[in-house]
């Protein structure tokens, strides 16, 4: 696989990560965040470039197959958000000004899919916003 596929793959990955750290971030990932996941990914994220998988399956699965693995392992919200700043920082060119906007829609839709917005995943939603601010 090319070093730009796999560059690619990696980001979807660490786009998995960080909707985890907002669905997670308040203890619990409920139904209605991971439905609102899918229906982004197949609705926004599936049409955004034409990168694959070794499978050849479209990269933006990539996101849920992240998503479902660390909610299964339970993994930390914040310690997951840390993970994606720090690849934020040192991959800051895969973050187009229209990559950015979709993972904050897709933060925020998340986060409103379940009773609207608690607090803990404004606290989240407001750390994606600072980060992408810098």
């Amino acid at each position: 696989m090319k070093t730009m596929q796999k560059n690619q793959i990696l980001f979807y990955q660490k786009i998995g990560e960080l909707f985890y750290a907002v669905a997670a971030s308040d203890k619990v990932v409920k139904k209605a965040e991971y439905i609102a996941l899918q229906d982004m990914v197949a609705k926004k994220w599936k049409n955004l470039d034409d990168y694959e998988d070794s499978f050849h399956t479209d990269a933006a699965y990539q996101i849920e197959i992240v998503f479902d693995w660390f909610d299964y392992e339970h993994l930390n919200a914040d310690d997951c958000f840390k993970s994606f700043k720090n690849y934020y920082v040192d991959n800051q060119s895969l973050f187009t000004k229209e990559r950015k906007k979709l993972i904050w829609e897709t933060a925020d839709t998340i986060a409103s899919s379940f009773s609207g917005k608690n607090k803990a995943e404004l606290i989240m939603l407001a750390k994606i916003k600072l980060l992408f601010e810098k």
